[in-house]
């Protein structure tokens, strides 16, 4: 009775904030607890460059000083990597709050936002935080349907989000396509390419992207450093736009979105393009061999998405569920992602981890559906 007294008498958010689904991360631990191989987040399996963990820690000198709000060592550091204007540079706690800022600055009640079917959890959530109406393009077989995309235009459209690979299929879309997107969005609409898995690509996989963003008046790409970096914790992100996309964005941006020595860790990684390579390699290697060992399972009703990011997402689509496999793998001392919230409550996404790891998990996905 007084709990319902006090509810009633409580502030009353706005009801596109009730309608959020709120974000759920991948498993660190068991459900009985134990830690144990963590494929669930997208994670580098190698850790971070020890050139941008020594940066981290030889930071520890100034913790009581405020970081730069506007990550100027940052934005060279990446404008002099990529050839890019550190004018048109914008930083954020992750690319998470990078995508937020893209709806904050560009869309409001009574307008829309684009992205597509099994499109990254984020959008959603940054659409309906502005009041905005989300409106989700159909698919094509687990892939962005760039027509789909272009059908759900009208004059209330502000912003299309767009993963490129995308998260959590691992599908991609190539320049031709994403040239096509942007050739068939009103000028008014903002194109949000969300390059969180970039730098897994092979280098004639460019999508096109940065050149838009570089070019165009109304293209934003977003990167991390949380996946190849390994700075997952730092939580550094950026993004690349015209100079008025960036000045609207900086209105409402944190004044201090990540630590000093987050800052300095991230100038470090950008530096340290072996220990990228790399990773980039690694994952190349044991993401096709892990889509081979799926397509030899596909007698059980297994089969991988294509993917060409750290991960594969695999559909159980015979006598062994996702779920059953998903708790059994955890059994087995791996734990995967499985997204019945994601409307794939048949799928589950697995990280590519080191070779040990994926032996292992190979292993251990055989014997569950009885290979």
């Amino acid at each position: 009775m007084t709990q319902d007294i006090l509810a009633a008498d409580a502030p009353a958010p706005k009801d596109w904030i009730m309608a959020i689904a709120p974000y759920i991360p991948g498993k660190s631990k068991t459900d009985d607890g134990r830690h144990v191989s963590k494929l669930s987040s997208n994670e580098n399996p190698f850790g971070t460059s020890e050139t941008a963990r020594e940066a981290f820690r030889a930071a520890a000198d100034v913790l009581e000083r405020y970081p730069d709000s506007a990550a100027v060592e940052l934005r060279e550091a990446l404008a002099a990597h990529h050839g890019l204007d550190p004018e048109r540079i914008i930083c954020g706690t992750g690319s998470d709050e990078v995508l937020h800022m893209a709806a904050g600055a560009f869309a409001g009640p009574g307008d829309e936002i684009i992205y597509s079917r099994f499109g990254f959890s984020v959008y959603p959530i940054a659409t309906r935080r502005v009041g905005a109406t989300p409106v989700v393009a159909p698919d094509k077989d687990y892939a962005t349907d760039i027509d789909a995309i272009l059908a759900c235009v009208t004059e209330r459209t502000r912003l299309v989000y767009i993963a490129n690979p995308n998260n959590p299929t691992g599908t991609f879309a190539s320049r031709a396509e994403i040239a096509r997107l942007h050739a068939g969005l009103p000028r008014h609409v903002l194109l949000v390419i969300d390059q969180a898995y970039a730098e897994y690509l092979d280098p004639q996989d460019d999508d096109g992207g940065m050149e838009l963003a570089r070019t165009a008046p109304n293209v934003l790409v977003t990167r991390t450093f949380s996946k190849i970096f390994g700075l997952a914790s730092a939580r550094v992100g950026w993004g690349y736009a015209s100079a008025a996309v960036i000045d609207a964005m900086n209105r409402i941006r944190q004044p201090f979105s990540f630590s000093i020595s987050a800052s300095r860790a991230a100038v470090a990684a950008v530096a340290d393009t072996a220990f990228v390579e790399r990773c980039r390699l690694h994952n190349k290697e044991w993401l096709a061999r892990f889509e081979g060992e799926i397509a030899a399972l596909s007698n059980k009703g297994l089969r991988a998405v294509p993917s060409k990011a750290n991960f594969s997402l695999v559909l159980f689509e015979g006598e062994t569920s996702a779920e059953t496999a998903y708790k059994a793998l955890m059994d087995h001392g791996y734990i995967v992602r499985w997204l019945p919230g994601q409307e794939l409550p048949h799928g589950l996404r697995i990280t590519i981890g080191t070779q040990e790891e994926m032996q292992g998990l190979i292993a251990a996905l055989r014997e569950i559906v009885g290979a």
